[in-house]
């Protein structure tokens, strides 16, 4: 099964982490058992040198203690004064006993000498020879001019050398007290089971005994010696050399409290390495298990999140660029491209907001919001109304467009509720909104305790928007209020008809009207009386059927104003709207012309039955019903009185040679002559017998230049009974007599 990224990520990481956390373990166990076993290495080492140190230093003691108490004795001093010779031999054997003596106390295999400076002798393994010069100055420049203390000791190729000058609180040595250890028999002192070596300095940190050569420098030797110094009352120590000097690290040391001589072992490192095997093996198949146990807990940690992840993956849209098979990338530019498109929707939903809250209270106004979405309809949007408020439903309607054209309705109700949004404050107040095509609507949170309270609350905000409306937008506006109710999402959709059933009194109450419903709603109407204006509706008609744009606007006018008049209720005003729109229809189709029935007019009633304002009435009767009419009217009369005038010309075109006048037309065509004489007039712009002679001299001046016709047979075929009638005429309009005519054209 492949993994991706993520599951190799997860248990790479765990593993070198686990594994890391063993190996620091691991090292620090190690080098913690390490230490531990090079302490108890060392305190052993201490053990053995302090031991060792004592044995030594044991014999050192006697040695020195011996030659020391010799030194104080009369038969020494008798001896150093007196010459011995081969035949002294008492004096000799005197000497020699002593001597083994002293050898008997010190360290097997040693050899003592004493040598008298006074009488020049010298005793040595129990032999005795006389010093010569240069052995007396040899021996004087090696033990007594360079040396500030009477008793030390040397190292030497053979061993070690004690040397003691004698008397020894005296400034004047007599004598030179010698005791040389052997190499053998120190080692024999020195020898350990496990053969370690072991080395001895003076308190000035010069080398003085080595069982086995170490190769140490100068410079550790005195660092060693330093330490030793500075140990105090310790007196015994671990020095550990930094420089890579020697071979050894570490040395144990003992420093001694008679002599200041410093015993010291080195730790070497076989020691240590040979304590520390088992731990460094088992720590090493501790590290593979446990690391065995971390890869096996990270595999399942690893395959859980990563299988964790791709489920999250699975579930992700494929939004993401990238290879999938890099999952936490994937995924975090999925999430990146889900909060982009979060961000883009929630950027687009606030934009959106002012149309979702307008669509709020337009659907409270309508009944479309249920009361389990009412609190978090009103808390999405901000409102917080009070425990126990009370709502009224404002609406606004134009009296007036204030010289605007109709077109501009839309625009004027927007600026209404943007003028209630600025008047009222918006705690007071939903989303003002347009609720129709005629109708500003506002649900108000008006203050106040009492009934007048609210009612004067209420008031005084609608006069206030009568006011701006004027003053701001120009227009004359009137205001209905519904009942007061406190179930905002039941009440909102009554309340909102109870203000439109207001509204309609406003007909009979004039522009810039305030009306409570609780104000008209308890009117009671007695018996329906209808009073028609009908003479004026005659006149009014007449003018349509002529066509008479002039004579319609001074019947109109008069008509309307005693139509609203006589209306004592706005019922009244709906049925004289009815019966003056299907007289209109009964008109029309009796002129055989079509304007109120079209498809555009046929909500013609609903339209005047839904509009309360007069001037929007008055508009829509001329604009829509009675102007187009007449426009109609004009065109067809202006179509028949063409029809005629072109009839008449025809028959002037065929019948000009012929007796023919505008009674004899006018009989033809049924029409009374004065009828069709102005009909012609107006539509060719001159009369009849000025039409008829004007043809008449054309068709003269035609024959004149075509034809060899006389004046006079050209005035009979026109119909001219004088000749002389012709050529006055002729002469009146071309300004030349026709013979004349008739040459001018020749000739040219």
């Amino acid at each position: 099964m492949k993994r991706g990224t993520t599951f190799t990520r997860i248990f790479v990481s765990i593993l070198v982490l686990g594994i890391g956390l063993v190996a620091s373990f691991g090292t620090y166990i190690y080098m913690t058992t390490q230490q531990s076993v090079l302490e108890r290495v060392a305190i052993s080492k201490q053990a053995f040198i302090t031991q060792t140190k004592n044995s030594l230093e044991q014999k050192v003691k006697t040695i020195e203690y011996a030659f020391s108490t010799y030194s104080t004795t009369s038969s020494f001093r008798d001896v150093i004064k007196n010459p011995i010779t081969e035949q002294d031999f008492e004096a000799y054997r005197s000497v020699n006993t002593q001597l083994n003596y002293i050898a008997s106390m010190g360290l097997d295999g040693a050899k003592y000498t004493l040598i008298s400076l006074v009488q020049n002798w010298e005793i040595a393994s129990g032999k005795l020879s006389q010093l010569t010069a240069d052995r007396r100055e040899e021996l004087m420049a090696a033990y007594m001019n360079s040396r500030p203390r009477g008793l030390f000791w040397q190292r030497t190729d053979s061993g070690l050398r004690f040397v003691y000058t004698l008397p020894s609180f005296s400034n004047k040595k007599e004598a030179i007290a010698l005791a040389d250890l052997s190499l053998a028999g120190l080692n024999r002192i020195m020898r350990t089971d496990d053969g370690a070596a072991i080395f001895i300095l003076n308190g000035q940190g010069e080398l003085l005994y080595e069982n086995r050569a170490l190769g140490l420098s100068e410079a550790q030797l005195t660092g060693l010696a330093s330490a030793a110094e500075e140990s105090g009352a310790a007196r015994s120590g671990l020095v550990e050399f930094t420089a890579e000097e020697g071979k050894y690290a570490s040395v144990v040391f003992a420093r001694s409290d008679y002599n200041n001589w410093i015993y010291a072992t080195p730790l070497e490192p076989a020691e240590t390495t040979e304590a520390l095997r088992t731990t460094r093996i088992g720590l090493i198949v501790m590290g593979l298990v446990i690391s065995a146990l971390i890869a096996v807990v990270a595999y399942f940690i690893a395959y859980y999140f990563a299988n964790t992840i791709r489920r999250i993956q699975r579930r992700l849209p494929a939004v993401a660029p990238g290879p999938r098979s890099n999952e936490i990338d994937w995924i975090i530019g999925s999430i990146d491209a889900i909060l982009d498109e979060k961000q883009g929707l929630e950027q687009m939903i606030e934009s959106e907001l002012p149309k979702l809250e307008t669509q709020f209270a337009l659907n409270l106004l309508r009944g479309r919001i249920a009361p389990e979405e009412l609190g978090h309809q009103l808390h999405r949007f901000g409102y917080r109304p009070e425990p126990g408020c009370r709502y009224a439903v404002m609406l606004i309607q134009l009296d007036s467009y204030g010289g605007r054209d109709a077109a501009d309705k839309d625009m004027l109700l927007l600026a209404l509720s943007q003028l209630i949004a600025e008047l009222v404050p918006p705690e007071r107040r939903l989303i003002p909104i347009v609720l129709n095509d005629t109708t500003q609507a506002t649900i108000l949170m008006p203050g106040g305790e009492s009934e007048d309270d609210v009612r004067r609350s209420l008031l005084d905000t609608a006069k206030a928007a009568v006011r701006r409306a004027r003053d701001v937008l120009g227009v004359s506006v009137s205001v209905g209020f519904g009942s007061l109710y406190e179930d905002l999402a039941l009440g909102s959709k009554e309340a909102c008809e109870k203000g439109k059933q207001a509204l309609h009194q406003r007909l009979n109450l004039g522009k810039e009207s305030i009306i409570f419903y609780e104000d008209v709603s308890g009117v009671v109407s007695g018996p329906v009386v209808l009073h028609y204006p009908a003479q004026l509706e005659n006149a009014l008609f007449d003018a349509i059927r002529l066509g008479d744009e002039q004579g319609v606007s001074r019947a109109l006018y008069p008509f309307l104003a005693e139509m609203m008049k006589s209306s004592k209720d706005s019922a009244d005003f709906e049925m004289t709207l009815i019966r003056l729109v299907n007289n209109l229809i009964q008109l029309e189709q009796l002129l055989g012309i079509q304007v109120l029935l079209t498809p555009d007019n046929r909500t013609l009633f609903q339209r005047l039955l839904q509009i309360r304002n007069p001037e929007e009435i008055e508009r829509i009767l001329i604009e829509e019903a009675i102007q187009p009419m007449v426009r109609v009217m004009k065109e067809k009369t202006n179509r028949q009185f063409r029809s005629l005038s072109d009839q008449v010309a025809a028959i002037v075109r065929e019948e000009y040679d012929r007796e023919l006048s505008l009674e004899l037309i006018a009989d033809r065509l049924h029409y009374n002559p004065n009828y069709l004489s102005s009909i012609f007039r107006k539509e060719y712009g001159i009369t009849f017998s000025e039409y008829l002679m004007n043809y008449r001299l054309d068709m003269a001046k035609k024959w004149l230049i075509e034809t060899d016709l006389s004046v006079k047979d050209i005035a009979e075929r026109l119909q001219y009974q004088n000749p002389q009638n012709f050529i006055r005429s002729f002469r009146k309009k071309e300004n030349v007599t026709p013979g004349a005519y008739r040459k001018e054209q020749q000739s040219s």
